[in-house]
């Protein structure tokens, strides 16, 4: 209930407008792209209180030591040692398989930086975990944010990019100039099979 008033209290405050499908009713990596600023994370927590979803993400294990890891904790963060990801995926397959309804927050174009493509590690995942992909998006071109469609991925990695191309193709992000074009490295290849390994 607090964090459904304090997102109330943001979106009426804020410039920003929370443009949104609802939320999930099941299971669901939501993409949160373009990732280009920490007030991404503020947007993404307020869109979450707001639409009272459930919230997982995934950060460096470095931001859970100390003081930090109960608070990152609360906040729905998922430690990821760089070291061993798989166990990552692991943790998230038994989190979908127990019933657990809940948003996995994914940022593909990776840290506030220059990147020329995108991670895969969402796509992976939502392949093996049979977990739609909701399309988040910030654009500071309408100074909008919220939740677009969910899409479930087909293996095609060509195929299904250009649908998520074309949503994000006039979505400029918080700072435009460090948008980076949503594609994989992965493209050229072979398709996933569901089983294969983050």
């Amino acid at each position: 209930m607090l964090r459904h008033l304090l997102s109330r209290a943001f979106w009426a405050l804020s410039p920003w407008k929370l443009v949104s499908e609802p939320a999930p009713q099941r299971p669901a990596v939501i993409i949160g792209a373009p990732h280009t600023s920490n007030w991404d994370f503020v947007f993404m927590l307020a869109i979450a209180w707001h639409l009272r979803m459930p919230l997982r993400w995934l950060g460096k294990h470095t931001l859970f030591t100390s003081w930090r890891g109960p608070l990152m904790r609360a906040l729905g963060g998922i430690p990821v040692d760089r070291s061993d990801p798989s166990r990552v995926v692991e943790e998230v397959v038994a989190r979908a398989h127990s019933g657990e309804v809940f948003g996995l927050v994914i940022t593909p174009d990776g840290t506030r930086g220059a990147h020329e493509v995108w991670k895969s590690g969402f796509y992976r995942i939502a392949r093996r975990t049979g977990m739609p992909v909701v399309l988040g998006y910030v654009d500071r071109t309408t100074m909008t944010t919220g939740l677009g469609p969910s899409i479930e991925l087909t293996g095609d990695i060509g195929a299904d990019m250009d649908r998520i191309r074309d949503f994000y193709a006039d979505c400029s992000g918080y700072h435009p100039s460090l948008r980076v074009e949503p594609r994989l490295r992965e493209e050229d290849g072979p398709a996933e099979a569901p089983g294969d390994a983050a």
